[in-house]
């Protein structure tokens, strides 16, 4: 599949098997002096030695490793993945390799964003999620105490390489919290692929190479086809947002307890009431969008003793806001996004109807 940005274009590989391939798929589309492997200390584990022992027989290779977990998607794991890379050299003519899921590839896309000015990178998801969803489109970044992604950077990587099989191992609710970023690609662009999803829950819970494949070509399509039409977000890209604004608010305030897919099925959910509770959302969107979920065990409703007030001041402190105003991006029904007054896919919301979704938890 190729993405097609001018010249930051780049192909995204999907298949079994591509791991084994990667000297020779590095060569043809990112070739470089040197290759620092950026991943998480859970992944250096599993994957992490062999991939540096395939590509140090190809070219000189590092390890710069994390410790796991959303809560260290930091500017401090930031400055010491950089300071790991400038103790061992690495040098312009180097690339990044991000080997593992969403956390991985955010922080190291920003690494290579910003790494003596910006260097190549190369994106190697080993998440559903991360195939699915967050590998794909360029955007780098890590969070801080004032919430999600609000440092960061518009980076293309150099090719994308999803190889299923390191998928064969992934835990049970981390496949499930992958599929909510492809449910929200169905809700907002494709209705059949949608249902396709709900009908083959027990498939792809149960990783059915051919059915993760199969979701993953298709979440991969829709999101392509999305970024190339809208590559920084000043229009069409803001739909993918559905979901998210209300989810990373969650995620912050709640301190990461949640996986994002999870934080993310909520505010798909909630964002799905409020919509309908405004008017841009057909009735009984909701309940579809929740019913779909629940068939692949993901919360629905808010996360006990959430603190409204402070999600709420997390929305507002959101990339995405504007004068403290929030924007949500809504649904007008399963399969198409509602487009804002201004054109745009997102919509400013006054402060009182923001509470409107977390009075939506005794409703559903």
């Amino acid at each position: 599949m190729h993405l097609p940005l001018g010249a930051a274009s780049y192909d995204i590989l999907l298949g079994a098997g591509l791991l084994g391939k990667l000297p020779d798929l590095l060569a043809e589309h990112c070739p470089a002096a040197c290759y620092a492997i950026v991943t998480d200390s859970s992944v250096a584990k599993l994957l992490g030695e062999l991939v540096v022992a395939q590509l140090s027989s190809f070219r000189p290779t590092v390890l710069a490793t994390f410790p796991a977990g959303e809560w260290n998607k930091t500017r401090e794991t930031w400055e010491a993945v950089t300071d790991q890379l400038l103790e061992a050299g690495v040098g312009r003519d180097a690339a990044i390799c991000a080997l593992g899921g969403g956390v991985v590839g955010d922080l190291a896309g920003f690494v290579a964003a910003t790494y003596l000015r910006g260097i190549p990178y190369v994106q190697v998801p080993t998440t559903l999620l991360a195939m699915i969803d967050s590998s794909v489109g360029g955007k780098t970044g890590v969070d801080t105490s004032h919430g999600k992604n609000l440092v960061g950077a518009f980076h293309q990587p150099r090719l994308v390489v999803a190889d299923v099989d390191t998928l064969a191992t992934l835990p049970p609710l981390h496949v499930s919290a992958g599929m909510a970023e492809a449910l929200k690609h169905g809700a907002i662009a494709d209705q059949a692929y949608f249902a396709s999803l709900t009908e083959n829950a027990a498939q792809l819970r149960a990783r059915d190479p051919e059915a993760l494949l199969n979701a993953v070509r298709r979440s991969v399509e829709i999101k392509a086809g999305v970024v190339a039409e809208d590559e920084r977000e000043h229009g069409a890209r803001s739909r993918l947002n559905f979901g998210h604004t209300i989810a990373h608010a969650i995620e912050a305030v709640s301190g990461y307890e949640q996986l994002h897919g999870e934080a993310v099925a909520m505010g798909m959910v909630a964002e799905a009431y409020l919509g309908e509770h405004l008017g841009y959302t057909r009735p009984g969107t909701a309940t579809a969008l929740v019913a779909a979920l629940m068939s692949f065990g993901l919360p629905t409703d808010m996360p006990e003793g959430l603190d409204a007030d402070r999600a709420v001041a997390a929305m507002k402190r959101d990339k995405k806001a504007r004068s403290e105003t929030v924007r949500f991006a809504f649904l007008e029904r399963i399969g198409v996004s509602a487009r804002g007054a201004d054109g745009t896919w997102t919509t400013g919301i006054a402060h009182e109807a923001l509470f409107a979704p977390f009075q939506q938890r005794s409703t559903h």
